[in-house]
């Protein structure tokens, strides 16, 4: 094993045997691309009450995608590659800036003369935040992953995603050990936020686009 994963219990001692599930690095590479398409509806010409319904998903949908990464990727990249730690660094250092951003837009309405430099400034560093997984990230993964683990640190991403919260939290913990418990506890208390609240949460919730 080349990538260290957390205990599993026993399996077929198969060098071809592949979990079932979906690999990490096409399951991040699927969400950055749905994350860029969210930030680019956020523009004037978007009605009103629709960007507003697509800064709350996005704003949700990042902080669950930056959490499964800060839990697996993250601490994956610092063990397995040459410069990992500085790479890891580098990344959750930019992560608290997005969450920081996030919040901030948050609390800015779609017609407040702020909103516009914010989702500028949310949308480069999420586009920066893709173009470096797939360039230097994702690349260095795959030359030493084996499929089966990217798949079973995959199935890790997404259940850590979904028990993950969604709202910014920049000040939380941002490695392991410490995040995989404090990050599910503000994730119940978000979700109940949002259940009260009526929040929408999934890209699915975005009501289609009229027709032009």
């Amino acid at each position: 094993m080349t990538v260290p994963l957390p205990p599993l219990p026993p399996t077929v001692e198969d060098e071809e045997y592949r979990p079932g599930g979906r690999d990490m690095v096409e399951l991040l590479t699927e969400e950055h691309d749905q994350i860029v398409a969210l930030c680019a509806e956020l523009t004037d010409e978007t009605a009103t009450e629709r960007r507003s319904q697509v800064a709350q998903i996005l704003t949700a949908t990042v902080a669950r995608h930056l959490s499964g990464e800060e839990q697996y990727l993250y601490p994956t990249v610092r063990e397995a590659l040459p410069d990992g730690a500085a790479l890891a660094d580098r990344e959750i250092a930019a992560d608290s800036e997005l969450l920081r951003t996030l919040r901030e837009l948050g609390g800015t309405a779609p017609e407040e003369p702020g909103f516009a430099r914010l989702v500028a400034e949310l949308t480069g560093g999420l586009r920066r935040h893709a173009e470096t997984a797939s360039k230097e990230i994702f690349p260095a993964l795959r030359e030493v992953a084996s499929t089966a683990e990217l798949i079973r640190l995959g199935n890790r991403v997404e259940i850590a995603e979904e028990a993950a919260p969604t709202r910014p939290h920049p000040g939380t913990p941002a490695t392991p050990p410490w995040n995989r418990v404090v990050e599910p506890a503000l994730g119940v208390v978000d979700k109940v936020r949002d259940a009260v609240s009526g929040r929408q949460t999934y890209v699915e919730d975005l009501t289609p686009r009229p027709e032009a």
